[in-house]
């Protein structure tokens, strides 16, 4: 049985530390050991050039042009179009195609958003509801509720030139001769309603006016096309249809106009709502006329109301 003492395990581990040390630095050493390289001239033997070189520096030098190598490579594929000829990278049209197709998805979500709103809205109107105005349209209306239309010089000299040209409102004419007959002419009434005030030419009311239920719907009186879809200060929201036979029906102190100027109607199709806008408007009603060839007629020889 071999027995080792203490003192000799101690001496035999600094023994050991010691070697470990000195392979250490031998391996230390020999990397920073230089080497001579040198190119010499076959004929003279003339040394042409020299360099000293450690396995340090080779292996910091082949290191350093790895890592440089790897950052050219980066910034080329990052930078340059030549990562289009990396397979499964997009190229310029592919990428010009998506985010041509974002944009018209997100401008398809927002029209279909603006559709479903109105045909909410329109749904509203047609049961005879009443509109709930939210968001950035109800602080719109709250802000602008206390505002007074007064008419300005400008405004009366513009009046006066447009009807003098004939733009919008119709002119009186003295010409009476013409011919009025609308016999073979079938009319629908534009409201189901009571007449408040019928046509007097004398007393300058050229229209029949008619109480009907709120949010009633207005109707074209027959076929034509919208050749106005306004709102002015007088009379508010106004829709005026050109009919076969230089016939004129015009609809006023509306709430809401459901057509544009321009779109074709037929007789029955919904155009406006009963309202009571405009400075000219005692409640909620409906002004309705009639203009044959520039002269006003009385809308109920011809409309059973």
């Amino acid at each position: 049985m071999l027995v080792v003492s203490s003192k000799n395990s101690y001496l035999w581990a600094i023994h050991i530390g010691k070697m470990a040390e000195n392979k250490k630095k031998r391996y230390i050493n020999k990397l920073k050991s230089k080497y001579r390289l040198s190119i010499y001239n076959d004929q003279t033997f003339e040394e042409v050039w020299v360099m000293r070189l450690s396995r340090l520096n080779v292996i910091a030098l082949l290191g350093g042009t790895a890592l440089f190598i790897i950052a050219m490579v980066t910034i080329l594929i990052a930078f340059t179009p030549i990562r289009e000829f990396i397979p499964g990278y997009p190229d310029g049209n592919t990428r010009r195609t998506i985010v041509h197709n974002a944009l018209r998805a997100d401008s398809l979500e927002r029209k279909i958003a603006q559709w479903e709103t109105y045909l909410s809205h329109l749904k509203v109107v047609i049961n005879g509801g009443e509109l709930q105005l939210v968001g950035e349209v109800k602080d719109t209306v709250a802000r602008n509720k206390d505002i007074k239309f007064t008419r300005s010089v400008e405004d009366s000299l513009l009046r006066a030139q447009i009807e003098e040209e004939e733009l919008y409102n119709l002119s009186v004419y003295d010409d009476k001769s013409g011919s009025t007959d609308f016999s073979s002419k079938l009319f629908i009434a534009p409201v189901k309603g009571v007449v408040t005030n019928s046509f007097d030419e004398k007393q300058g009311h050229f229209g029949t006016d008619l109480v009907a239920s709120p949010n009633e719907v207005v109707v074209a009186v027959a076929d034509g096309v919208v050749t106005l879809s306004s709102w002015t200060l007088d009379t508010g929201f106004v829709i005026q249809l050109q009919h076969d036979g230089n016939l004129l029906s015009v609809y006023k102190h509306n709430s809401k106009l459901l057509k544009k100027q321009g779109a074709r109607v037929k007789a029955g199709e919904a155009i406006a709502i009963i309202g009571n806008s405009g400075e000219l408007s005692t409640g909620p009603h409906l002004h309705f006329e009639m203009w044959y060839n520039g002269t006003p007629v009385n809308p109920e020889k011809y409309i059973v109301f």
